[in-house]
């Protein structure tokens, strides 16, 4: 008895797997970009330097802040954390004038308390350690009969880092407006 003679089609020729193996190699596919692209994230020196200006701009706006605030009734803690937040030039001078200027608060009797506004940093030298930022802020001053004067002023600091932290090497106001028209 003869058989009847089949005709091959490409329809038999294929497994319920094929469409799971297909899923699987496009996955893995998948897998190996997003490795490599979070790698190459990981690695990059934006994403380092990033980390250090903002460092830089926290340990900076809290010295600016921390320099701007000053109660006469804890004058001794507050003047430490001044020369806590300094280093350099600046940490000398209010280290040499600290009794002076002690003696000016207390017989003032005044209380400053001063809030960030905003801050950026406008320079920055990792590799150096140095850094310089802008800091808004608003200083409330209160004196000994309960008045109290608000002031907003912007300040440019310059930080240096020394044993890995950020600290204000030297302060001063920030010009305020434009450069006049000429």
């Amino acid at each position: 008895m003869d058989r009847p003679v089949r005709r091959l089609t490409a329809s038999r020729f294929r497994t319920p797997h094929a469409p799971a193996l297909a899923l699987a190699l496009v996955a893995g596919g998948f897998a190996a970009w997003a490795g490599q692209d979070w790698y190459g994230a990981a690695h990059d020196d934006r994403a380092a330097y990033a980390v250090q200006r903002d460092e830089a701009l926290a340990a900076g706006e809290q010295a600016v802040q921390n320099l701007n605030t000053l109660d006469h009734r804890d004058l001794d803690q507050g003047l430490d954390l001044w020369e806590a937040s300094t280093t350099g030039e600046l940490h000398e001078q209010l280290s040499s004038g600290r009794a002076d200027f002690a003696e000016r608060v207390r017989e003032a009797q005044t209380v400053s308390t001063a809030r960030v506004l905003s801050g950026a940093v406008t320079e920055l030298d990792d590799r150096a350690g140095r850094a310089r930022v802008l800091v808004a802020l608003r200083v409330t001053v209160e004196t000994s009969d309960g008045t109290r004067t608000d002031k907003d002023s912007r300040m440019l600091g310059e930080l240096t880092r020394t044993d890995g932290r950020w600290k204000l090497s030297a302060l001063g106001q920030a010009p305020v407006g434009g450069a006049p028209a000429g």
